[in-house]
């Protein structure tokens, strides 16, 4: 569990970290950084997504056939807490994880954390969760991964993907990864948000990259295609953590102990795994799209939500794809472009111009389906024309799926 601060210098295809400083669950905060891995042409390409393992944390306590809780001090970065299980509860639909002023163990405070290892362990896919941080002075909660032979090589050498990491007051969050090449070496990038609500913090890993977003927005690309810079370890087995640690090398041992006790809350945590290929994108062409429901897609001329329940492919139920950048299309029918609305009210085609909520992943599926994937990280569904079409499903299934020129 790592921090950094991270400026780029970028020149000729090469992008270079300057005044960087991480810490690690086992690290030298004076490691060097890692040698240009982040490749800044790589772009997102469309994936489908199948779910493997979760947790909604509706029941009453922890899970135990999932998750373990830590107890002790780790012995590492100089964190000042000491892991209970008390500290760990299940209520109101979260996990919340619960750092207090309170002496144990040798320990000014204690808190909690929770991991999968020995329980659940993967190897590529898409891992996410929706998090509300407490943000007080000496706080540093994450959710993050290690390498499961971590008990056989050691750290870095099992290698670290941290999906999020915040510490003290700050509205930045960071997504790192640690590994080994001669030593310990590091790569990371930050982006600010407003910590203390709920956000969508991702990885995608994949046998080329590791990509990190925040609410369905790329911030960070690690490049591990072939092994390159000794990055082997991330093609091997990692399991899960979620904690909030209390003081440390990152955030420092100045604590607020007035915020205490402080909460971490963890709405769900869900593991897909990510399959690739399918048709590409016709980029140029107007295409039909057909719901499960044996009906068109109809854009209704910009002029209220649209629907899925024409009977007949003419004018409105025609959309043109368009290439809207990084590996993503946007849909134009009758000159206005096709808004997921960012998921809070039904979709339109009635923008002028592509921007964020314009612009869709084309995510095929394995019967020669397409699903599109808005900017929020949901789904448009054909709500099976019974009503207005929407782009909030999490996942991809019957109404989300829609033949092409069927």
């Amino acid at each position: 569990m790592k921090k950094q601060l991270l400026n780029f210098l970028k020149g000729t295809g090469m992008v270079l970290l300057l005044g960087m400083m991480a810490v690690s669950c086992k690290k030298d905060v004076n490691q060097p950084a890692a040698t240009a891995p982040f490749d800044a042409t790589q772009t997102t390409t469309p994936r489908a997504l199948t779910l493997i393992w979760s947790d909604e944390f509706n029941g009453t306590s922890v899970d135990g056939s999932k998750w373990n809780i830590d107890v002790g001090n780790p012995n590492v970065n100089n964190e000042k807490e000491y892991y209970a299980v008390a500290n760990a509860a299940v209520t109101g639909g979260n996990l919340v994880i619960t750092a207090k002023n309170q002496s144990m163990g040798g320990q000014p405070y204690t808190s909690a954390k929770l991991t999968t290892a020995g329980k659940f362990t993967l190897k590529y896919g898409r891992i996410e969760a929706r998090i509300k941080l407490p943000a007080f002075q000496g706080s540093w909660p994450a959710f993050w991964m290690l390498g499961s032979n971590i008990g056989t090589v050691n750290w870095p050498q099992c290698g670290e993907i941290d999906i999020m990491e915040q510490t003290n007051t700050s509205n930045v969050t960071l997504g790192t990864m640690h590994w080994n090449n001669n030593g310990h070496v590091y790569y990371g990038n930050s982006t600010p948000v407003n910590v203390t609500d709920y956000h969508l913090y991702a990885v995608e890993w994949d046998a080329n990259s590791i990509r990190w977003y925040v609410d369905g927005t790329l911030f960070n690309t690690g490049n591990i295609a072939n092994n390159i810079n000794s990055t082997e370890e991330f093609h091997l087995p990692f399991f899960l953590i979620l904690n909030l640690a209390v003081g440390g090398d990152l955030p420092g041992n100045n604590i607020n102990n007035g915020a205490l006790p402080a909460n971490m809350y963890v709405d769900y945590v869900k593991v897909y795994n990510i399959t690739s290929g399918g048709t590409p994108a016709p980029i140029g062409q107007t295409v039909t799209l057909k719901g499960i429901n044996n009906k068109y897609v109809n854009g209704q001329n910009g002029t209220q939500a649209m629907t899925c329940n024409s009977t007949l492919a003419q004018a409105w139920e025609q959309f043109t794809v368009v290439d809207a950048g990084n590996g993503k299309v946007a849909l134009r029918s009758m000159n206005k472009y096709v808004s997921s609305e960012n998921g809070i009210q039904a979709i339109t085609c009635n923008r002028a111009t592509i921007g964020d909520w314009e612009k869709f992943d084309w995510v095929p599926t394995a019967d020669g389906k397409v699903t599109f994937r808005g900017n929020n990280g949901k789904f448009i569904s054909s709500e099976n024309g019974t009503q207005a079409m929407t782009c909030t499903r999490a996942t991809a299934s019957g109404w989300e799926a829609f033949g092409v020129n069927q």
